[in-house]
């Protein structure tokens, strides 16, 4: 049977709501909420304000609150705060005592608290979680390792799994190639030159040649295959409008040495100093003829981003900061971050005894690939007495003095390592790891570790979840709407993990 509800035959306010009488408590943003240590999270993000003058902030919890929707729902700016506009169970989770339908704060202000809340403020924030995390398990094995301390001299013994990896977290920049790059300097050039005439009130602006320089940039760029020689010529022209530009913008600021203040305004000073640097690095290589150069420029718009050779089958390089993970227990932790390549297998010390720091005792077991076990972090693994998965120097044994137990739970050890695999791609896939939209250096920084954190949140709702149903299925016979709400939870926490 068809139904249909025509458009005009109901208004607005006449349209009825279940909200007047009370929030599901079982709704996940309910149950978040009542996870989260606010107090904690409060006490970090006011140490960014030391002085208490000024106008009043807004709530950190509805602060720190909607950065941690914006990245559980993969949303940008806007779309969060319009998300928590029409969502009263995320206004809940702020904190609010009752629906508004109005926007809490400018989409704009996820900027600063990106600035104000840095990677070291969310690292802090997950040490707290592991440490929550662990503190069950701490319970259960006090007893046990208290008697180690004793057999061990006061030395406490080796717990737990250590998990290393590295990847790289590509920005939201287009795949540079030497040809794009001059362009883009060429267009941000010419703005450049714009302002100046305009706010000087000059009566002859320099010329550019801007319309010629489009048109040859775009029948190379929109051919399919270009030959060497057709690139190194648009290379050449291209080079021959940038030169042109610039001393075009030296002249004007040598004759008007008072319009140097108008670069400081808008990061138009910073782009001047960018373009320069460009044109230097890409002339050099044009003479040489070469296609490498030392801390090369891959974005004008976000000069500090690197090209990281990561050697994988989709992508040999990557654009964007890499970073070294720990995973804990499920739980991670961003140990080194940086927009320079770098040898991960460098820090696992320093990752070990991180470790170290937060639980009291080394690990029993670090799970990593080849690239850390240098002979040099084998020989410090082993005088921790801590064991490691690497390959064995030297020449494989003969099958018959192969333990064939050990072998086994040697090769199930490797295997285990998959997991901080999964947590990059769970956090590439959902968390934002994947596209980096922020474009500052300190706004990079602070967006990946969020991501790491809200992953970690949802890791302890999770264990949540299977304590209560263990509580559940254990202490009495659950009824049809328990085992109703178990398998809906469920669902809904395996299909966000």
């Amino acid at each position: 049977m068809f139904k249909y509800t025509p458009e005009n035959q109901m208004d607005l306010f006449d349209f009825r709501t279940g909200f007047e009488t009370r929030l599901n408590p079982e709704n996940r943003w309910v149950k978040l909420s009542q996870i989260i240590d606010w107090d904690k999270i409060a006490g970090l993000y006011a140490k960014n304000f030391p002085s208490n003058r000024g106008a009043g902030t807004i709530d950190a919890r509805i602060v720190i609150g909607a950065l941690i929707i914006k990245h559980i729902e993969g949303k940008d700016d806007r779309g969060t705060i319009e998300a928590i506009q029409e969502n009263p169970y995320m206004q809940y989770f702020l904190g609010l005592n009752e629906f508004s339908h109005r926007p809490l704060f400018d989409p704009s202000l996820f900027v600063h608290i990106r600035k104000r809340f840095g990677q070291e403020a969310f690292d802090k924030l997950n040490q707290s979680i592991i440490r929550e995390a662990n503190k069950e398990v701490g319970k259960e094995d006090k007893k046990e390792r208290s008697q180690d301390e004793g057999e061990n001299g006061g030395t406490p013994a080796n717990k737990g799994k250590l998990q290393l990896d590295a990847t790289a977290c590509e920005a939201d920049i287009s795949y540079p190639t030497d040809l794009g790059l001059l362009n883009d300097a060429r267009e941000k050039s010419e703005e450049l030159i714009d302002t100046l005439y305009k706010k000087l009130e000059l009566e002859k602006k320099p010329r550019t040649y801007r319309r010629i320089a489009r048109k040859k940039f775009l029948n190379l760029s929109k051919n399919k295959r270009n030959s060497r020689k057709q690139i190194r010529k648009g290379l050449r022209e291209q080079l021959g409008f940038v030169g042109r530009n610039i001393k075009s913008i030296d002249r004007l600021l040598e004759e008007h040495p008072d319009a140097l203040g108008l670069f400081k305004k808008k990061g138009r000073y910073k782009y001047w100093l960018v373009i320069q640097h460009l044109y230097r690095q890409q002339k050099e290589m044009y003479d040489q003829k070469s296609h490498s150069t030392g801390n090369r420029i891959a974005s004008i718009h976000q000069p500090h981003i690197r090209p990281i050779v990561r050697g994988k089958k989709k992508n040999k390089v990557e654009f964007g900061p890499k970073i070294n993970v720990s995973l804990d227990n499920g739980y991670a932790r961003i140990d080194q971050f940086s927009f320079e390549a770098f040898n991960e297998s460098v820090y696992l010390k320093d990752q070990v005894e991180a470790y170290k720091r937060l639980h009291g005792y080394y690990p029993e077991l670090v799970q990593t690939d080849n690239i850390y076990m240098t002979r040099e972090n084998r020989k410090y693994l082993k005088e921790k007495s801590i064991r490691h998965t690497g390959k064995a120097l030297g020449r494989r044994p003969k099958k018959e003095h192969i333990n064939r137990a050990q072998a086994q739970k040697l090769k199930r050890e490797r295997a285990e390592r998959n997991h901080i695999e999964g947590k990059f791609g769970q956090g590439k896939r959902k968390y934002g790891l994947g596209t980096i939209l922020a474009r500052l250096e300190k706004t990079q920084q602070s967006w990946v570790a969020a991501s790491f954190f809200v992953m970690n949140i949802i890791r302890m709702s999770t264990e949540l979840f299977w304590l209560i149903l263990e509580w559940i299925i254990f202490n009495q016979k659950p009824t049809q709407n328990q085992l109703k709400w178990i398998r809906v939870e469920g669902e809904k926490l395996f299909l966000e993990v």
